[in-house]
């Protein structure tokens, strides 16, 4: 019979406790407990999750929600805009009251039980109007965005949302604005106006990535992060690519989906702070106009367009190292 010795030329350790830090493939024998145990490593996956119940892309959602409890509201059809929205329990989604404003292109903050809906097109003209959502009830704000427009980028929690970008009547906009629970106020403007972008984090340490602008269309690559009043450059995008979904923090952010022209893509990013890399784990299905919710390690991606406005959701789990236990005596 072969040996670990003669596979690996070298004898299995037996320790009192556990190593500190274990290299990926190390094995140990820990004689305290009389376990076998070894390092392992877990590749970064895209797997499916429930599908919604209703086809549709250019929706919002809840980007501070988990995998576990996401929110959807919104999007693209019915014309001129759903008034749908959607909860999901990491397994299926259920119908949720419905928005008093049907429109697509809006953007989303917060959670499933704390949900803020900004934005829009109705089919004639870009919105201001904002909603939050208490988990039952989505009741309208009194407070609307100073600029109307749809296709913008938003982050953030119910009481203090960020919303930046998007297309404006006069086109596209770098306008930002910040949500109190009540009112929202004019931000520090992006150093690129652009449409069909994304975001991640919070109000006081936002990030902004992808997008376009019209005519003719022109992708961007370009991140800006913000800091509560002004946007700096972040670290460019792999890809330029707009209409792509995003979820996380300014510092462990992961971006996904989205159009690269000619065509959709499948590709998955994730941003460090400083610099983005391609994930190994691309969607099973290349689409547009989708949303995201969650972090960096456990992030969801639903609806968009394919083929056609998809119902379909997928959950990503980043890579990871862990100890296991190989055997117990």
């Amino acid at each position: 019979m072969t040996t670990f010795k003669e596979i690996r030329g070298q004898l299995i350790r037996s320790v009192s406790s556990d190593p500190a830090n274990p290299q990926v493939g190390e094995i140990w024998y820990n004689n305290t407990i009389g376990v076998l145990k070894g390092r392992n490593f877990t590749a970064a996956v895209w797997a499916s999750g429930g599908n919604m119940n209703e086809g549709r892309r250019a929706m919002g959602s809840a980007t501070s929600g988990t995998q576990t409890a996401a929110l959807v509201f919104g999007g693209t059809p019915p014309p001129p805009g759903s008034v749908n929205s959607e909860e999901y329990n990491g397994s299926t989604w259920a119908e949720g009251n419905n928005l008093n404003t049907g429109r697509t292109g809006l953007a989303g903050a917060g959670t499933q039980t704390a949900g803020l809906a900004f934005g829009g097109y109705n089919g004639t003209s870009a919105l201001g109007n904002t909603e939050e959502y208490d988990g039952t009830n989505w009741t309208t704000s009194p407070g609307s965005l100073s600029t109307a427009r749809d296709t913008l980028g938003g982050a953030g929690i119910q009481t203090a949302g960020l919303a930046f970008g998007g297309a404006d009547p006069g086109g596209d906009t770098n306008s930002t604005e910040e949500y109190n629970g009540t009112a929202w106020t004019a931000g520090g403007n992006l150093g690129t106006a652009r449409r069909g972008l994304s975001g991640a984090g919070t109000q006081t340490a936002g990030l902004a990535f992808g997008g376009a602008t019209y005519p003719p269309i022109t992708a961007y690559n370009i991140t800006e992060e913000y800091n509560g009043s002004a946007w700096t450059a972040g670290g460019n995008l792999g890809t330029a690519k707009y209409n792509l979904a995003g979820c996380g923090t300014q510092t462990a952010a992961i971006g996904f989906g989205g159009y690269l022209l000619p065509g959709n893509t499948a590709a998955t990013e994730l941003y460090d702070g400083s610099a983005w890399t391609t994930s190994p784990a691309s969607l099973a299905t290349a689409r547009r106009q989708l949303s995201g919710a969650g972090t960096q390690t456990s992030a969801l991606a639903m609806g968009g367009f394919a083929a056609g406005d998809s119902t379909s959701t997928e959950e990503f789990t980043n890579e990871f190292e862990s100890t296991v236990t190989l055997t117990t005596s």
